[in-house]
């Protein structure tokens, strides 16, 4: 029984509808330093993201609701881009001070719900207040398969996949802060920026499929993280223009506003689907499920001592594509 004291009433509630936390370890027992999605430790995929008040979300555009399941999911995807499973969360809580009860039981629903339908134990943690609101959680998971799927694993004359449609986080989040009056109108843009759903299961399926290729998720934006690929493989990477599968709502949003529907594509990041790179043929990833749409966008051409990643367009030109990473920094 726990006191009768605010903090810890909080914590008890949080943790009482948990997942259960059951004893099974990781099959393989491998060891991985920084450079991907998530570290290795003796067969334990690792990973940590934070969600900052008014940085990674504003609770004057977001319920709590989606605040949480969008952490919980930039999280999920570093596991899935692995091909792996997640099982464990250690859960760092910052409340910010002028939060209505209401919020701050919402902020604890949402998480103690989303943890547990995903078959996440919530095992540990901190509660602390504070000026703004953060999340942090560290998540431990499991291979899918025998080996994780790396991002130095490209080989020249991989193909390139990502799966999902491209652009629709970036362009929710310029709607919201340009065009306000507008958000009913692309109410899939800006759900997806404010809650994006995803084939939390898809590198999991790639691992099951024995699809062992190169994968990461696309949190930065696909022009950066295509530029990591590269760089980690030591191969040049050529995408075309016309295979991007950019959002349709993306394309109308652009031709509404004059923008250019490729910076979203290319740039807009929190997209948290897969870019993946595998000799696998195209059939094997369309009849899948668990991917979720997929769509070849290049392939991998030579080993270079300078790596790097080139797009060619509708003329035929070959323009460099150069990582324009989001950066808090």
């Amino acid at each position: 029984m726990f006191p009768n004291i605010p903090e810890f009433c909080f914590i008890d509630k949080l943790l009482k509808d948990s997942a259960e936390f059951r004893h099974d370890v990781p099959k393989q027992r491998d060891w991985l330093g920084v450079g991907d999605d998530c570290a290795i430790f003796d067969g334990w995929l690792v990973t940590k993201d934070l969600s900052v008040e008014n940085t990674h979300f504003r609770l004057d555009w977001s319920t709590p609701e989606q605040a949480v399941e969008k952490h919980i999911v930039s999280n999920v995807s570093d596991i899935s881009a692995m091909g792996g499973v997640p099982k464990i969360a250690l859960l760092g809580l910052c409340l910010n001070k002028n939060w209505s009860l209401e919020t701050r039981n919402r902020v604890q629903v949402a998480f103690s719900q989303g943890f547990a339908k995903r078959g996440i134990a919530l095992i540990g943690g901190d509660t602390v207040v504070g000026d703004v609101g953060m999340f942090s959680t560290t998540l431990l998971g499991h291979l899918a398969g025998d080996r994780p799927l790396l991002r130095s694993a490209v080989q020249p004359g991989d193909n390139l996949y990502v799966n999902g449609t491209l652009g629709k986080s970036g362009a929710g989040l310029w709607l919201l802060m340009n065009h306000p009056e507008a958000v009913a109108e692309f109410p899939k843009l800006v759900e997806y920026h404010l809650n994006p759903r995803i084939a939390e299961g898809a590198g999991a399926e790639l691992a099951r499929q024995g699809a062992y290729g190169a994968c990461m998720d696309i949190s930065d934006g696909l022009s950066s993280e295509l530029n990591h690929l590269a760089v980690a493989s030591g191969v040049t990477l050529q995408i075309e223009k016309d295979l991007l599968p950019i959002d349709p709502d993306v394309l109308r949003l652009s031709d509404r506003y004059h923008l250019d529907p490729l910076d979203f594509a290319l740039n807009g990041g929190e997209e948290y689907e897969l870019l993946f790179a595998n000799s696998t043929s195209n059939s094997i990833f369309e009849k899948s499920k668990g991917l979720g749409e997929v769509c070849r966008i290049g392939s991998a051409l030579e080993r270079s001592k300078a790596p790097d990643v080139r797009m060619r367009n509708q003329n035929g030109e070959f323009l460099p594509v150069q990582p324009r990473a989001w950066s808090h920094i």
